[in-house]
């Protein structure tokens, strides 16, 4: 295994990769927790060379064969890993910034986290990778470059044969950016199928293929999200972080949470629970 890992504090470029490399996997102690991997926001981008390897997104259970590349936006509800007796050959690229975090969200909300590429662009990502290890990632500006190289390559190859699919992109970014905005208030799916310009039957079934669940219960999530990081926090008053989430009833924000996480807020809180959410 080759890696080079930069760090990402001092530098502010839009694109910045954070480490790179090829592997050949054969144990089960290969095991990442989307949940688990701090609170800096990142990407993952890996392609499949030979074996395959397990993903569990969200509610969705993915076996990443060969040919096949996995994309994904940390933190976040997933887990990948390789069953014991396994094998899972690989490369991937992991970055972060503005506009990493732009771009693969955008293709992410067409493709889901496993699809296939062209083989030019494969080759391509892969050609990105070996310039990071042999001595690309050793200046900052160049690092960006060919990190930014990767990311449009990955772009050009979805969206240049799914014109439609990046009109809906758009509209379903809005979207979401219109729920992380408006948590506190309430979000009626006739609302969000207003802000995306689409019917509301049209709607529905576009968001469900991009977030992989329908509109309220993805809203729901986001919700609940926020409560745990609210509680997390311990000097914002439960009763206040019921309203802030969007339940102006606390009663039924702890029945909902209650059945979510095991436990009352206040008893999520106490306990330290959001230690290991």
């Amino acid at each position: 295994m080759k890696t080079v890992s930069l760090p990402r504090g001092r530098q502010r470029l839009h694109t910045m990769p954070t480490s790179t490399g090829y592997e050949i996997r054969t144990d089960g102690t290969y095991n990442w927790d989307g949940r688990k991997r701090g609170n800096s926001s990142f990407t993952v981008l890996q392609h499949t060379i030979a074996g395959a390897g397990n993903l569990r997104y969200e509610s969705r259970a993915h076996r990443v064969r060969p040919s096949e590349t996995m994309l994904l936006i940390l933190p976040h509800n997933h887990r990948y890993w390789l069953e014991d007796g396994g094998r899972w050959e690989f490369f991937w690229i992991s970055m972060h910034g503005e506009e990493a975090l732009r771009i693969h969200q955008e293709i992410l909300n067409v493709t889901g986290p496993v699809f296939r590429l062209q083989a030019d662009t494969i080759d391509h990502l892969a050609d990105c990778t070996l310039r990071l290890i042999d001595g690309g990632a050793d200046r900052p500006g160049s690092a960006s470059a060919i990190a930014y190289e990767a990311a449009t390559a990955l772009y050009d190859d979805v969206f240049g044969s799914h014109p439609v699919a990046s009109r809906e992109s758009r509209a379903m970014q809005h979207v979401l950016d219109h729920i992380r905005a408006n948590l506190d208030k309430p979000l009626p799916v006739e609302e969000l199928a207003q802000v995306s310009g689409m019917s509301r039957a049209h709607f529905s079934r576009v968001f469900a293929a991009s977030e992989g669940m329908p509109p309220a219960e993805f809203v729901l999530h986001k919700r609940l999200l926020q409560a745990v990081k609210l509680l997390a926090k311990n000097t914002v008053p439960v009763k206040d972080v019921s309203i802030q989430c969007g339940f102006p009833d606390p009663n039924y924000f702890a029945k909902v949470f209650r059945r979510v996480y095991g436990a009352s807020p206040t008893e999520f809180r106490t306990s330290g629970m959001y230690l290991s959410v």
